[in-house]
């Protein structure tokens, strides 16, 4: 059965889906440390912004992986707003917050996801360029959308997800490239 978050007018998915997010745009870089940099006023209008998207959109997660860097934690916690009305996604969303995603590369994402129960249906991934994109574009396979596609090749910009979907057969740990359908890359305005 789906997460109490769903309500009436969500339905369980039919397929794995996972979501892949860059976090919401931070502060400059200075001389301090990069991991603590915190989002900028228009990250944080952003990040509400995406996860309102999200919960309209039916892409309520049942698992959050976020990066342990300061800009993506900021990112998730107000985005998480948007499900269930309380920050941290309410009840029923298991969060793990991951040293591994702050520098990651896409093996690193793919090994994140081999550890994650079949019985999860949604996985928002909160994390960083050039890897967000790069996961998107290594997974996506035939039938996937055209135009995000390209974007994801190239890269894409703060607080913009992609969304990747597979059947149920797939398990988490068989992800791998072209094994998932590319359907949507989105950044709220």
């Amino acid at each position: 059965m789906r997460s109490a978050l769903a309500n009436e007018h969500t339905a369980v998915p039919s397929a794995r889906r996972l979501v892949l997010l860059r976090h919401a745009k931070a502060e400059p870089p200075t001389t301090a440390d990069d991991s603590l940099r915190p989002l900028a006023l228009r990250g944080r209008e952003q990040a509400g912004k995406v996860g309102a998207a999200l919960a309209a959109a039916g892409l309520v997660p049942d698992l959050v992986l976020v990066s342990s860097a300061l800009r993506t934690r900021q990112t998730w916690d107000l985005a998480s707003g948007s499900f269930g009305g309380t920050r941290g996604g309410g009840p029923g969303v298991a969060v793990t917050v991951s040293d591994e995603l702050y520098q990651a590369n896409v093996r690193d994402v793919l090994a994140l996801l081999a550890d994650v129960h079949d019985d999860v249906r949604t996985v928002l991934v909160v994390g960083h360029e050039p890897t967000m994109a790069a996961a998107a574009s290594f997974l996506a396979g035939p039938g996937s959308d055209d135009a995000s596609l390209a974007q994801v090749r190239v890269g894409v910009p703060t607080a913009t997800y992609s969304v990747l979907e597979a059947p149920l057969e797939l398990r988490w740990a068989s992800w791998s490239r072209s094994s998932a359908t590319l359907t949507q890359v989105a950044r709220p305005s």
